[in-house]
């Protein structure tokens, strides 16, 4: 426990070391009206906002709808189903036995570190105004999302103009996030690491990975800030980096998956292999926890997915019914794929052929049309395939849990395809081409190239980040607390030798 307590508190004076250097960026007012508005040439009316839409002072408050209010705090709720116990069990059920609760610890208390950083400092890094990179600290442990002046709570953007919701409902979706990303990355190295180091992981990878690549990505002015066309290019030059770039992703692509497989894959190199990798057997202790978890990640994905919308409306519908026709089409692409390559199609195979197109679905859900999506969900069951087995043996890394060859050739495939079916003449919605007036781009003026290529820049953008940051943070656990268990405590099993507990009785 002194170890532990340790590590934290040099987590936490890293982190104040951090806040003094992002303090010096640029950072203004959540609240401060905008003197101008512009178009995004290629924003996407489907990918999480900042809830920072500047209401012009003449105009009357807006209220939030109950409706869309209800709708993103039961998104929310499923959010949390997907990681505890969805996630927990998915991963739970994969390792063996004398492993089990290790890995349900490293899930359950990163998910619970991750939101309360989020509220005390994530949350404010992430969606406000800031640079094109970091936000500021305007939202520091949540202050200003109550008006004193006006007696109620603070209201977030949506993606329709006049249009809102209370922050804190925003804020408390947006923590959900943060936490099961970082929680995905715990299947790289699990069976392995110390629990300190991946506590201590956690904390760099999140403040300098997770927060500024949501902030890269979903941070803009909101749509009630493009009041004219001769104040728009103001706005849109205040919004994230990737934002500004007219990527497209609707619930975290980029963000979730790709940024989480990266960190894995490197923590895979850095802690190295398991103790008899290779040469003794390590089959999943319980395939029937798994199943469960997967089918909990599952329900819980429309929360995920259909929640980013942000309102209760045709888009939330259309990436609710992608995240159901896309999974059970990765789950048969597996199946199939199985078949013909062992002549077998397993129960661990079709689990993960559901996340493999659940994680494919989330940049594309409310971005391409249904039958895109099918397309995408069967992609991605075959490409993942090939993930766990082609390209985990040319890397050559422990990837326990493979997290990269399903979020990462999941996250990637997604990613471009969404520039792909997002096509309005493939069945897509296209884009807002015009926030002032809200104008979808035409058929005729979209052009897949040049989407994919702004998708394909956002996916190298964000392997560069996750995969710089994760590096020095490993790094630097390994030089303060060091990142693995010693010989005798992985053999006899983390459950015991970290936690002092067993998942079953002997």
């Amino acid at each position: 426990m002194k170890k532990l307590l340790a590590s934290l508190a040099l987590g936490l004076s890293l982190l104040t070391g951090a806040a003094a250097v992002l303090a010096q960026a640029p950072a203004a007012s959540e609240t401060a009206a905008p003197a101008a508005a512009a178009p995004a040439a290629s924003a996407t009316p489907a990918a999480v906002a900042a809830p920072v839409a500047a209401i012009a002072a003449a105009a009357p408050a807006p209220v939030p709808n109950k409706g869309d209010t209800a709708w993103m705090m039961v998104s929310t709720l499923l959010v949390i189903l997907m990681t505890i116990p969805g996630l927990a069990l998915f991963y739970g059920g994969l390792v063996r036995s004398k492993n089990m609760l290790s890995v349900l610890m490293q899930v359950m208390v990163t998910f619970s570190m991750i939101v309360v950083l989020w509220f005390i400092y994530g949350y404010s890094l992430a969606f406000t105004e800031g640079n094109a990179f970091f936000g500021g600290f305007d939202r520091l442990f949540m202050k200003g999302v109550w008006d004193n002046v006006a007696g109620t709570f603070a209201n977030g953007a949506t993606f329709s103009k006049g249009v809102v919701i209370p922050e804190i409902v925003f804020a408390a979706f947006q923590a959900t996030f943060a936490a099961i990303t970082c929680t995905l990355i715990v299947g790289a190295f699990a069976e392995r690491i110390k629990f300190a180091a991946v506590l201590m992981f956690m904390v760099l990878w999140f403040t300098f990975s997770y927060a500024p690549m949501a902030h890269m990505v979903w941070f803009w002015m909101g749509p009630d800030a493009y009041t004219a066309k001769e104040v728009a290019d103001a706005m849109s030059a205040k919004a994230g980096y990737i934002w500004q770039s007219g990527a497209l992703d609707f619930a975290g692509g980029t963000v979730v998956h790709i940024n989480a497989a990266m960190a894995g894959l490197v923590g895979a190199y850095m802690v190295g292999k398991r103790i008899g990798y290779g040469k003794e057997a390590m089959a999943p202790h319980s395939l029937t926890l798994t199943m469960v978890g997967a089918a909990l990640l599952w329900v819980g994905w429309f929360g995920f997915n259909a929640g980013s919308a942000l309102e209760a409306n045709g888009f939330a519908a259309l990436a609710f019914i992608n995240t159901f026709g896309a999974t059970a089409a990765a789950v048969l692409a597996w199946c199939v794929g199985e078949a013909l390559m062992r002549g077998k199609a397993s129960m661990l195979g079709a689990a993960s052929g559901a996340v493999a197109g659940l994680v494919a679905i989330t940049p594309a859900a409310g971005n391409v049309g249904i039958g895109g999506g099918l397309v995408i969900g069967l992609a991605a069951g075959f490409a993942c395939l090939w993930g766990v087995n082609g390209l985990k043996k040319l890397l050559g890394a422990d990837d326990s849990l493979d997290v990269f060859g399903v979020h990462g050739i999941g996250g990637i495939l997604g990613a471009l395809l969404t520039g792909v079916f997002n096509s309005p003449s493939l069945g897509g919605p296209g884009y807002v081409a015009d926030w002032v007036t809200a104008t979808m781009v035409t058929a005729a003026d979209y052009s897949i190239v040049a989407q994919v290529w702004i998708q394909l820049k956002a996916v190298l953008i964000t392997i560069v980040w996750s995969g710089v940051v994760s590096f020095i943070a490993y790094k630097v656990v390994d030089l303060t607390i060091g990142l693995r268990v010693s010989e005798e405590d992985e053999r006899e099993g983390l459950d015991i030798t970290s936690h002092g507990e067993t998942a079953y009785s002997r």
